[in-house]
């Protein structure tokens, strides 16, 4: 495994000024701003990769070879505890501390994991299993961040009218209530959005009901939460559409508007892929594969959706973007054309257009 290219504590950023009797303020430096990218070995990723911005942009650092597949990721609210996803038919768990040096390695009980959440207070993980179509959670040990007992496995069921890609459920994302009482997964080849009841005492799902059925064959992937209303987005691979959900109090959804994520005219092959939405809540932002851009959308004040942009993704196959508004850019992972772009966020939340960043190969997932 590479050297640590890590600070002992995470990336922050200090600014202001330290006050001396008898000096002048002294201007704090400000650390080094370090991601890591992980990447897809069947495109060539040659596994986690450090990247350091420097006065001339991204650089991409010595890959961590041993950590493969690294899809996607979340760090524990401290930053002492990483976790990794290797997606791959045996999937797996990477648990590792700062430096990325491995603590433990679990399975994930299914194929091909894909996303994962942490709740609320930090002592439950739940995992998304695409090819297996099934959710995984884990008890954490709030000292060592390691998994305490066994994990449980959820199961979806159903299916949808594509029959490439829907013959069986295929969890795709996941993520908890703001209460951690209710664990909602995306499932694609569902068509659904199904609500795990949790225990949170024992971090247990207690039972399952479908939160939304979205339109069939739409095919159903990521969701966002509007950071203030009771309103989720969420996002279709299949059909390049987001739709405006109202949350209802037992964890269901009502579906609102649906708006294609595509230019209007636009006939070409696309999937959509990866959604977020900014801090004020005054913006969504989509990324389109095939059509390779990223959407903009203007949010009002009761959550309904405005297209206002498309901007070039700077690549190919935008798989996952991350929004950085402390750094007031987005960089965007483009898999097939495997390199990072950057787009500078603009004062109105329009992006300005890609300046390629590193060239990284088969690049999926970036994280702070």
């Amino acid at each position: 495994m590479a050297s640590s290219p890590f600070a002992p504590s995470r990336r922050s950023f200090i600014a202001g000024t330290l006050a001396l009797a008898g000096t002048p303020a002294v201007a704090l430096p400000r650390e080094p701003d370090r991601l890591i990218a992980g990447t897809y070995a069947s495109r060539g990723g040659p596994g986690v990769v450090p990247m350091t911005a420097t006065g001339e942009g991204w650089t991409a650092g010595t890959p961590f070879a041993a950590i493969r597949n690294a899809s996607f990721g979340v760090a524990s609210r401290d930053g002492r505890v990483r976790y990794l996803l290797e997606e791959q038919q045996e999937g797996a768990l990477g648990i590792y501390d700062r430096t990325l040096k491995r603590l433990g390695t679990f399975s994930t009980m299914g194929a091909d994991p894909c996303h994962a959440a942490l709740s609320p207070d930090g002592g439950t993980l739940a995992v998304a299993n695409y090819s297996s179509g099934n959710v995984t959670l884990w008890r954490l040990d709030r000292k060592t961040g390691l998994p305490i007992g066994e994990a449980q496995s959820v199961a979806h069921r159903g299916s949808g009218p594509n029959q490439r890609r829907q013959t069986e459920p295929h969890a795709h994302w996941v993520g908890f209530s703001r209460d951690g009482r209710m664990l909602h997964a995306v499932d694609l080849g569902a068509d659904a959005v199904f609500a795990h009841r949790v225990d949170p005492a024992s971090g247990r799902v207690t039972g399952t009901d479908v939160a939304y059925r979205a339109a069939p064959g739409s095919g159903p992937r990521h969701l966002a939460w509007h950071p203030q209303l009771p309103v989720a987005y969420l996002l279709a691979e299949l059909t390049n559409t987001v739709t405006v959900l109202r949350a209802n109090p037992d964890g269901s959804f009502a579906g609102g508007e649906t708006l294609s994520t595509l230019p209007a005219g636009f006939e070409g092959p696309s999937s959509g892929a990866h959604i977020a939405v900014n801090r004020a809540g005054t913006r969504l932002y989509l990324s389109n594969r095939g059509h390779d851009s990223i959407a903009v959308f203007a949010i009002a004040r009761d959550g309904d959706l405005t297209l206002v942009q498309h901007v070039s993704c700077g690549g190919h196959w935008p798989r996952l973007f991350l929004l950085r508004e402390d750094r007031g850019e987005v960089l965007v992972a483009n898999e097939r054309s495997g390199n990072v772009a950057v787009l500078r966020v603009q004062a109105d939340g329009r992006l300005a257009e890609p300046t390629r960043g590193p060239a990284i190969p088969g690049v999926v997932f970036l994280s702070e």
